[in-house]
């Protein structure tokens, strides 16, 4: 019993740690959450209030009290704040590991280094004086080589958790500046700890040789990974997730590895998040992870690790005459020189001035690893340089954040753009959102994410919803990676049943297959507002087309039936108050449009151009289905028989290497502009050979029929129009008067008819309802 009493308590302690940390945890986690709720509606982000928070509960206000401060801060208090920001640490440099957008990282690689490289460089030319002002001012005669670490490290780096969660919280994380942010910092942090633990490793034998090892195990970890992965999958492969106890495998592993390396002298986050950023995303177990982490990290582990963080801090530390001036010369360096360098490397990439400044802003938070550095070993240097530098940290990012989140919080840099595809350049990434409400629908939708991802020049960032009717007036937005109010399964029987396993093994396999990483959720709401939270959520991840189910599907015997007459309403309120385009896929099941990657078959599309906004945003959307390889395009322009269409692809195909970007004025009449981007479509692949371009002369809408059936006679398995906005049409004149769907058009009414034996599959589209002024350029 003493022994147990002398492990827990040791001599000078007054409370038993465990129980003062524990109730430290608990005030810096309420005291955020307030913080935090007062604080949201001024625009500051949650690492601003938690950091707050843990300045409030420390030294400098709350435990000042002489109670409070005899309570919180003992002899061996340090010892458990550094194991609880082992873990927390731990853990979401995990999970920041297995979120991580790897495609994005490959595509970004150069700009990411440049735009880090121009703040660390003039970092690490600023740290020598500054070296040598602190050594004569602090008198250090050893571990000079060391201390200009530190020194680097403050001025260098960048806390990738800070600038995740703000730009995060603030929904910039679909924009490419959130996101060129986040990947840049987090890019900047974990060369800061390469640089030093490289330098480190070379002081002596016994660092190197913890070194290896620690490579070593990491690696080994990172293999084991894979595997268990793998076997954990398919040993559950009638469940949605893994059981706990092999999540416990794999964080007993990841802790075990951590350890190790926090015990040779290096730090662990570097390891932690290669260990998620390598782990298989393709299965089961990357998904429990999530779901179990996700939520865990964001509203309990980073809140406590930002709030320890400002509990360090003691503002009666820096009243002395000569802190202030140090401090105050570090924070101006440490700002000025990121700030300047990264300014400097986004006028070399041509990135806008305003989009920089943000971007420099971000980069300027601290409080992840230069506080590791300042903290470990704690006798390296004295009380002075540890306070010194805990204050330059602190205020650095408490006077910095409040800014950043006031530029964050403007929509000028973060708008949702593209909305349209016809504005997207071919090469750009495409961001897409597919919806299915049960299992049979996501065949087809994954065709599409398919075929839209063909060509690795053209980068691709598919969203799958899984969309579940609540019969209650409660509405929910539900992700797979989170939990709901604390019961991770509480949705698993009323919200979705089986459906959410076969439509994640569905995915899965999909995945697999392809390595398409597709980002799957699940939206609960009632059918009368569903609709709302999808246009919601195609806003907040910034897409620029959703793709939504038809309301019937075919049977056996190739007859259409009505799945759900809901989607058919739901349908109407999307395309009416969606914020971006949206197409709805008529899926026809083994019949129709056919998963590209994979099949041995070529799968030949059809278009149908009559003109007008929705038909070129369908001829848009076959630009980049045309990309894959195992995709045969061919667009059929109808014509106005005796029209005077200038067709001037037949004297520009000489012209056809030439990049032709056409500057569309207001004045410009709606067949002007159709004939300059059909031009621009035949110049660029017409004549590269990479699709077909046929015209069919007809007068009105009995030739348009006929012309439609003479086309469907030959074998095409998806067919692809626009819904209308064609004004005045006669090509298309006496179509609607037996229409059944106007959700479909005239057109995609008629060929999602039974009367025209068509069995391939059909995508109507329509362009985002937007002033055209907002486009001045359309890119081909």
């Amino acid at each position: 019993m003493e022994g147990t009493e002398n492990l827990m308590c040791r001599s000078g302690d007054s409370f038993n740690p465990w129980v003062t940390s524990s109730f430290q945890v608990s005030c810096i986690l309420v005291t955020s959450h307030i913080f935090h709720i007062l604080l949201k509606p001024l625009g500051q982000p949650g690492p601003f209030a938690q950091l707050l928070a843990g300045v409030v509960v420390g030294p400098t206000l709350l435990s000042r009290i002489s109670e409070v401060k005899a309570f919180f801060i003992q002899a061996s208090s340090a010892e458990y704040y550094m194991f609880f920001s082992f873990l927390c640490r731990m853990l979401f440099m995990f999970s920041i590991g297995l979120e991580t957008d790897i495609p994005y990282l490959k595509r970004n690689i150069r700009v990411m280094s440049i735009v880090a490289g121009g703040g660390s460089i003039l970092a690490c030319i600023f740290a020598g004086p500054l070296l040598w002002l602190l050594i004569k001012v602090f008198n250090v005669a050893q571990h000079r080589l060391t201390f200009y670490l530190l020194i680097f490290t403050v001025l260098a780096n960048s806390a990738s958790p800070v600038v995740l969660r703000m730009i995060a919280e603030t929904k910039s994380d679909t924009a490419d500046l959130g996101r060129l942010a986040m990947y840049t910092s987090l890019f900047n942090e974990m060369s800061c700890v390469v640089i030093v633990s490289m330098l480190t490793a070379f002081t002596s034998s016994t660092r190197f040789q913890g070194a290896i090892l620690d490579l070593t195990v990491t690696g080994t970890v990172i293999i084991l990974n894979k595997y268990l992965s793998l076997f954990f999958s398919r040993r559950n492969r009638h469940n949605r997730f893994v059981t706990n106890s092999e999540i416990f495998i794999i964080m007993f592993l990841l802790t075990s590895v951590s350890v190790i390396l926090e015990t040779t002298g290096y730090t662990s986050i570097t390891c932690c998040f290669l260990v998620g950023l390598l782990f298989p995303r393709e299965s089961k177990t990357c998904r429990t992870l999530l779901h179990k982490l996700t939520y865990a990290v964001n509203t309990f582990i980073l809140p406590v690790y930002f709030g320890y963080a400002g509990f360090q801090f003691d503002i009666t530390n820096v009243f002395n005459k000569l802190t202030i001036v140090l401090t105050v010369i570090i924070v101006l360096l440490s700002a000025g020189s990121r700030i300047a360098g990264t300014l400097a490397a986004c006028y070399y990439l041509k990135i806008p001035r305003s989009e920089s400044l943000i971007l420099a802003l971000l980069l300027n938070m601290k409080g992840n690893y230069d506080l590791i550095i300042i903290n470990t070993p704690p006798k390296l240097w004295e009380e002075d340089i540890h306070d010194l530098f805990v204050s330059v940290v602190i205020l650095n990012t408490l006077i910095i954040a409040p800014l950043v989140a006031v530029l964050l919080n403007r929509d000028v840099c973060f708008a949702h753009y593209p909305t349209t595809l016809e504005i997207l350049n071919p090469e750009s990434e495409l961001r897409m959102l597919a919806c299915v409400y049960m299992p049979r629908q996501v065949s087809g939708q994954v065709s599409l994410v398919s075929a839209l991802s063909g060509c690795q020049n053209a980068p691709i960032k598919p969203y799958l919803v899984h969309l579940v009717e609540l019969p209650k007036k409660k509405k929910s937005k539900l992700m797979y990676h989170q939990l709901e109010e604390g019961d991770q399964y509480s949705d698993e029987e009323e919200y979705g049943g089986n459906d959410l396993i076969e439509i994640s093994d569905a995915l899965d396999s999909f995945i697999s297959e392809t390595k398409i990483l597709v980002q799957q959720s699940k939206i609960v709401s009632s059918f009368q507002t569903i609709d709302q939270v999808v246009c919601e959520s195609a806003k907040d991840l910034r897409v620029a087309i959703i793709f939504l189910p038809f309301h019937r599907h075919q049977r056996i015997d190739g007859k259409m039936e009505n799945t759900m007459e809901e989607i058919r309403t739901i349908n109407h309120k999307v395309i009416r108050d969606a914020p971006c385009s949206v197409g709805i896929f008529v899926d026809r099941g083994h019949t129709g449009f056919q998963q590209p990657h994979g099949s041995p078959s070529v799968q030949n599309i059809a278009t149908f151009f009559f003109g007008g906004p929705d038909d070129r945003e369908a001829l848009a959307c076959s630009k980049r289905m045309l990309m894959h390889s195992q995709v045969n395009l061919t667009v059929f322009r109808f014509i106005q028989t005796n029209s005077s269409i200038h067709n001037s692809w037949i004297n520009n195909a000489s012209h056809k290497d030439e990049e032709v970007i056409m500057a569309i004025s207001s004045a410009g009449t709606e067949n002007e502009i159709d004939n300059a981007f059909v031009d621009t479509f035949y110049n660029r692949y017409v004549a590269q050979g990479q699709a077909s371009l046929v015209e069919k002369h007809v007068s009105n809408g009995v030739e348009t029929v006929a012309a439609i059936r003479e086309i469907l006679e030959e074998m095409y398995s998806l067919v692809m129009v626009g819904k209308g906005g064609r004004r005045s049409c006669p090509l298309t004149t006496g179509l609607s008067d037996w229409e059944e769907c106007p959700e479909l058009g005239s057109v995609g009414d008629l060929l999602a008819s039974s009367e025209m034996n068509f069995n391939g599959s059909l995508l109507v589209i329509q362009r985002h309802r937007h002033s055209e002024s907002d486009e001045e350029f359309i890119t081909p």
